[in-house]
């Protein structure tokens, strides 16, 4: 009798764990789904964008139209960074035709992303035009401070030869920078941004740095050449948008 019972309940345990590791990964697929469509990624920069996302077993494939080069690079990443995501296939097509590499039309998604990025410029009320390599920058800044730094971050991404900015500021003889504030952004949406600044950043798109992403709290890993490179890389990190605090633990070489 407790042979039969054994055996009973051996099959019973059975059947209970191969019925429920689908459920369970349905539901991490779900949840991976929900999590990238509340990205702040997705909301902000994708949000013009028609992107399915398919998730099974951990496995992503991403298919649909975006209006940039670059949206297909947000995609991925932010996707990559989220719990339970094993691959990533990223079939997303441009909606009109790719700009070539080092191209204005490239130069200038890069530069109005970068821009983007960084919570203490003015990124929707700027408007940027390439010739040629050559940016200029029109639209309002709330202060001198914020006008030059604008001009510093469009003239430090990479490939632009230099920046005329004819911005207006709104506030006469204010000379500071707004007070910065820090938004409730999700921490893969946070790395996906840090990552693609030092990537289009000029003065920190060769150094290989690790970003790790906790309740708003950057830590930045890799390698710099010197105290100035690494601190760098913090100022820049800072400044961008739901970023807390930065721990920075390069390595000077």
């Amino acid at each position: 009798m407790n042979a039969v019972y054994s055996a009973a309940l051996m099959a019973a345990v059975f059947v209970l764990l191969v019925t429920s590791v689908p459920v369970c990964a349905s539901q991490t697929d779900d949840r991976i789904i929900s999590s990238a469509r509340d990205s702040y990624i997705f909301k902000t920069y994708l949000k013009e964008d028609d992107i399915t996302i398919r998730s099974i077993d951990g496995a992503v494939t991403l298919t649909g139209f975006v209006t940039e080069e670059s949206h297909k690079t947000f995609a991925t990443d932010i996707v990559t960074d989220l719990p339970g995501v094993i691959s990533v296939d990223n079939r997303l097509v441009v909606k009109d035709a790719v700009p070539t590499a080092n191209s204005d039309a490239l130069l200038r998604d890069k530069v109005k992303s970068a821009l983007m990025f960084h919570r203490s410029v003015n990124a929707e009320n700027t408007k940027v035009d390439i010739r040629d390599g050559i940016v200029t920058l029109r639209g309002t800044a709330t202060s001198q401070a914020q006008k030059d730094l604008t001009t510093a971050y469009a003239r430090d991404v990479t490939g632009v030869n230099d920046v005329n900015n004819e911005m207006t500021v709104s506030k006469t003889g204010d000379n500071s920078l707004p007070t910065a504030i820090v938004e409730k952004i999700d921490d893969a949406s946070i790395t996906t941004q840090v990552n693609m600044a030092l990537l289009f950043h000029r003065s920190t798109s060769f150094l290989h740095t690790t970003v790790e992403t906790n309740h708003g709290v950057v830590t930045i890993g890799g390698r710099a050449r010197n105290e100035a490179e690494a601190d760098l890389v913090t100022k820049l990190v800072s400044d961008i948008h739901g970023v807390k605090n930065v721990i920075n633990r390069m390595i000077i070489e």
